[in-house]
């Protein structure tokens, strides 16, 4: 059968951003580390890596093969948290070096975009109660970081 898996492109670093993003994210792990033992394009042997790496249980490959493309908006990565304690934790480690951004959005210091987003979002905004959906809607274009308690405030009609 087939598998799947992403593949960054880190212009350098590939490395130390996979080791840094498995240790902030549960079920994580460097699976392998492979130095290219021919010259590439990007450099010499030895100067290109492909990093096996796993992020909350889903299969990654990262590359260090020097500059290509740059990370932007159309690919981020999305983790939906329980509770604020997550939402802030990741946020902080994911912003420093980093960019923040509006709705729950973040560059981190390697230029990959991520969405931080409570679990209960996506359940709030489709509410049959479209009130409740569109303050919920409008509170969060607001935010620049999730604030879970804002969000429900909203849900509930009650005045920040």
């Amino acid at each position: 059968m087939p598998t799947l898996a992403p593949n960054l492109w880190f212009s350098h670093d590939a490395e130390e951003a996979t080791s840094f993003y498995v240790s902030l994210l549960p079920d994580s792990r460097i699976d392998s580390v492979t130095v290219l033992p021919a010259d590439t394009p990007s450099g010499p042997a030895g100067t290109a890596k492909v990093i096996s790496f796993t992020l909350m249980g889903r299969p990654f490959m990262g590359f260090s093969a020097g500059p290509f493309e740059p990370f932007n908006h159309a690919v981020s990565l999305v983790v939906s948290c329980d509770d604020q304690t997550e939402i802030d934790r990741l946020w902080a480690a994911l912003t420093e070096g980093g960019k923040e951004e509006r709705c729950g959005w973040l560059k981190d210091r390697y230029g990959l975009s991520w969405q931080i987003v409570p679990s209960a979002l996506g359940k709030l905004m489709s509410d049959p109660d479209r009130a409740k959906a569109k303050r919920v809607a409008e509170a969060m274009l607001k935010m620049v970081k999730f604030d879970i308690a804002g969000l429900r405030r909203a849900y509930e009609g009650d005045a920040e």
